[in-house]
């Protein structure tokens, strides 16, 4: 395959390369492209295909599925399901920035990250260039710009000299993060289930969360989910509830072993998607409510 790259620092070659980045998108090959954080390697989170080819491309498997970036908060509607006040609040105050928030996965989309344990981490990105691109190409699965177990790439360059030509376009925007100072991970959030939780604590700290959301849950602790319990006739919910407390008796709290592999995944994907050196995993699932 051959690759160009572009310096997106020159308006000229910035409009080139985002409409040849455009293109190899749509035709399911791989690009590199900065974000807020480092450099991420970006497929269309829609093809099964781009994303293996993704995946090939930094030696990883399909459990350590990659993290979606999306142009927009309204875009969260359509990706994900059973979204909560709270989550949405978080959103509201931390896009596009250095927040991951995993949800269920919208069940009609026909896209196949890996094993997601039917959950999508989302994120906007604060980086103008990531959101010109995300805007005409809609949402891509996205991981950091390096082989697996190498130094995550702050540069295009950097970039090229582990991926080489797997991918086609290198869209080079300088240094990330801007400042020059180390890579900040992501503060990643799962919202799959009753309470949210902080899995991984990145730019925005646990405490900072909590002041908007006292009842947050830390990463020590494990994650919360409505399951259902074997009931007797006489302890069955009438149908006609109307709130979680009218069907109470139908349901208990207990943890999710499933819920909590995703989401140990999730962070994991994360982590190797946007910080040197070490592997990332895809959400955790806690459950199927919020």
């Amino acid at each position: 395959m051959s690759t160009t790259s572009y310096n997106c620092t020159n308006d000229a070659q910035r409009a080139e390369g985002l409409a040849h980045a455009q293109k190899a998108i749509a035709a399911k090959q791989v690009i590199v492209m900065p974000t807020d954080t480092v450099y991420g390697i970006a497929a269309d989170a829609f093809s099964a295909q781009a994303v293996a080819t993704l995946l090939a491309a930094k030696g990883r498997g399909r459990n350590m599925p990659p993290p979606v970036l999306i142009p927009r908060i309204g875009t969260m509607e359509g990706l994900a399901v059973d979204i909560s006040d709270d989550a949405r609040k978080l959103a509201e105050k931390y896009w596009p920035g250095p927040l991951t928030l995993i949800f269920h996965a919208q069940p009609t989309l026909t896209w196949d990250l890996g094993e997601t344990h039917g959950t999508v981490a989302l994120r906007v990105p604060d980086d103008q260039l990531a959101l010109d691109l995300l805007t005409i190409t809609g949402p891509l699965a996205v991981s950091s710009a390096n082989r697996s177990g190498q130094p995550a790439a702050q540069s295009a360059s950097e970039a090229r000299s582990q991926l080489a030509e797997s991918v086609e376009v290198y869209l080079e925007g300088g240094m990330r993060p801007i400042e020059g100072s180390e890579p900040v991970p992501s503060t990643i959030v799962d919202a799959t289930g009753l309470r949210l939780r902080v899995v991984r604590e990145g730019a925005i700290s646990l405490e900072e969360i909590k002041k908007m959301i006292p009842s947050v849950l830390g990463a020590d602790v494990e994650p919360e989910v409505w399951e259902p319990v074997n009931l007797t006739k006489s302890d069955e919910p009438a149908e006609s509830a109307e709130s979680v407390e009218d069907a109470a008796p139908a349901l208990r709290l207990e943890k999710s072993d499933e819920a909590e592999e995703a989401s140990e995944e999730v962070v994991e994907a994360a982590d190797a998607s946007e910080t040197a050196s070490e592997e990332v995993p895809e959400p955790t699932e806690d459950s199927s409510a919020k």
